[in-house]
Formats: structure tokens, C-alpha cells, sequence
């Protein structure tokens, strides 16, 4: 399952699910990144105006960016891409402990930025 994407068949995934346990130490199981992978990949790309790691970046540019859909598939699998909140079934209750104004995708952001920090890769602006 190493180049899985959210849905069959649509080709190698921009991260692979073996990056994602050995180059950045994520927990989710592979069934679980690849339906966070394709949110994550977006929310990456709109940080950074890439979609893929680009052929021109160094080593450690391409694995922060990596790491950074890591980070954000990882809390898209937690929080959804809506509201973080909690719930309530009968007597069972869930209740997130993030803010309740917090949406899944700014908890995405924040964590997919944290990755990027000091490289350079965030879309700043407008590109030619």
C-alpha cells in the first residue's frame, strides 16, 4: 500500500504511506492516511502552490513538504475538514479538546506550517 491515494486507481500518491510511518513517525493505519491524504494534499498545496515536491527542491525541502502533508493528513483523520467539537449519543459523549470556533482544516494548517517553517516553501504571493 505504499503508493496508495485517497481513491483506487488514481495513480502514486504524492507521499507514501512508508514515508509517512518511517520519515515522519505517524501512528494512522493505511486505510486511514489514504482517506486523509487527499485533504492533506490540498491543504499542503495551498500553503505552498505545490501539489508534489518539485524536481528543483533539495532534499530537505521535498521531505518538509512531505512531512507537512503528513502532519495535516494526520489531523484531518482526527478533526474531519469541518468543525471541531464534540458529540453526544444517548449517555456517550466525545468532546475534542480544541477550541470551538476551530475548524479540522485550520488544525491542519497550523500543524502542515509547523513542518514548513525555515524552508522557504510557503506561498507568499503572487508567483510568475
Amino acid at each position: 500500500m505504499d503508493g496508495a491515494t485517497g481513491a483506487a486507481g488514481c495513480g502514486p500518491a504524492p507521499v507514501s504511506f512508508g514515508f509517512y510511518l518511517d520519515g515522519y513517525g505517524g501512528a494512522l493505519a493505511a486505510e486511514a492516511f489514504a482517506e486523509a491524504l487527499p485533504a492533506a494534499v490540498r491543504c499542503v498545496g495551498a500553503l505552498t502552490g505545490a501539489r508534489e515536491v518539485r524536481d528543483e527542491w533539495d532534499g530537505g525541502a521535498a521531505d518538509a513538504w512531505r512531512r507537512a502533508v503528513c502532519a495535516a493528513a494526520d489531523a484531518f483523520a482526527e478533526y474531519g475538514e469541518g468543525r471541531v467539537g464534540g458529540f453526544s449519543i444517548g449517555s456517550f459523549s466525545v468532546t475534542n479538546y480544541r477550541d470551538d470556533g476551530t475548524t479540522g482544516s485550520e488544525v491542519a494548517r497550523g500543524a502542515a506550517l509547523a513542518e514548513l517553517a525555515g524552508t522557504g516553501l510557503c506561498f507568499s504571493g503572487v508567483r510568475r
